[in-house]
């Protein structure tokens, strides 16, 4: 008797269905051109909200631009200067005390910032479920509250006349108000005259409105931590503060990296509360790079140099890229020598 033998695909049973590969459906593009395909939309947008309007900003920077060269109707073209705007942005009196509030305020400003939310970051990680959420939400409350809103609610509290800060000062015995800030009567004391005083109450500001980001970024980046980290540090005798140091901080360095770019940056553009404490551009030593390229741009009424103003900005623009620049390279050879 004959014996007939069947070949299956796949070695299976001769009854078994054979099971065919389909050939994938090809795109008709290369492979390399479909993750350039996929990030064209995000880009496309982001050309269209911010590389545009950036170069809108740096062009003008090089013209003469008044209030008859945008109105409406018959506008006239403005005159190109070259760099006589930056030459005068650096030969103007105002430029170094504008940058030093600017880099002093903004470091002042960082550093609390950061130290402030990630003690509360720590404080949420160690509270219950409910405390914890009921925290956050009201840390989030005054991170969400427009920056208008805030600067109206502190210049509300630090008045001279009825402010808060003045009653609650007032409320300290005299030889300690005397021995922490030399004066005990502060019954009508000008917080938001002087320059000085100003910055104290806008870094407040600042610093309230900020920290509970950082401390629920902080926050997420512990519950990412490995709990047997901890017990085993706790069982070899670390502190809390070895502990700190030696796990917490090295494994939420990507964590702190990345918000202290982003409050360097949001710190060192801070327009908004520092116009409405300061009383708009009429105190000029209070001036930031903000400020100022405002007071330039705006507040001449109708001799506006808004050529003067786009400079301005583009030079604190420049050195936002430079110190984020630095700041990333740091990370990254910090992260290659790991």
């Amino acid at each position: 008797m004959a014996h007939t033998s069947t070949t299956v695909r796949g070695g299976g049973h001769p009854s078994a269905p054979s099971r065919r590969r389909r050939a994938p459906r090809g795109s008709g593009l290369p492979d390399w051109v479909v993750p350039y395909g996929l990030l064209l939309p995000g880009f496309l947008v982001i050309a269209a909200l911010l590389l545009y309007p950036l170069y809108q900003l740096a062009d003008m920077s090089f013209y003469d631009v008044k209030l008859k060269n945008i109105r409406p109707v018959n506008p006239v073209p403005p005159e190109f200067v070259g760099l006589d705007n930056y030459t005068k942005i650096f030969d103007s009196d105002l430029f170094w005390p504008a940058l030093r509030n600017t880099v002093v305020f903004a470091l002042v400003t960082v550093i609390l910032t950061i130290a402030l939310g990630t003690l509360v970051g720590l404080l949420l990680h160690r509270l219950g479920p409910k405390m914890s959420t009921f925290v956050v939400i009201g840390a989030m409350a005054a991170w969400a509250t427009p920056p208008t809103s805030q600067a109206i609610i502190w210049k509300w509290l630090f008045d001279s006349d009825a402010g808060v800060v003045n009653w609650a000062l007032n409320l300290l015995p005299d030889w300690l108000s005397n021995l922490l800030f030399g004066m005990s009567d502060w019954s009508g004391h000008p917080w938001l005259n002087d320059a000085s005083t100003i910055y104290l109450a806008l870094i407040v500001s600042v610093v309230w409105g900020s920290f509970p980001f950082i401390a629920v970024s902080v926050l997420a980046g512990l519950k990412s931590i490995p709990g047997e980290l901890y017990e085993a540090a706790k069982m070899d005798g670390s502190g809390p503060v070895t502990t700190f140091m030696r796990i917490t901080v090295p494994m939420l360095k990507p964590v702190f990296s990345v918000l202290i770019v982003l409050s360097i940056i949001w710190d060192f553009k801070v327009f908004t509360q520092l116009y409405l404490m300061a009383g708009g551009t009429v105190n000029r030593e209070a001036f930031n790079l903000s400020l100022w390229s405002y007071a330039e741009a705006f507040g001449g009424g109708a001799n506006v140099k808004m050529g003067l103003g786009a400079a301005i900005a583009v030079v604190l623009t420049i050195i936002l890229l430079i110190i984020t620049f630095v700041h990333v390279r740091q990370i990254v050879k910090t992260e290659d020598v790991r």
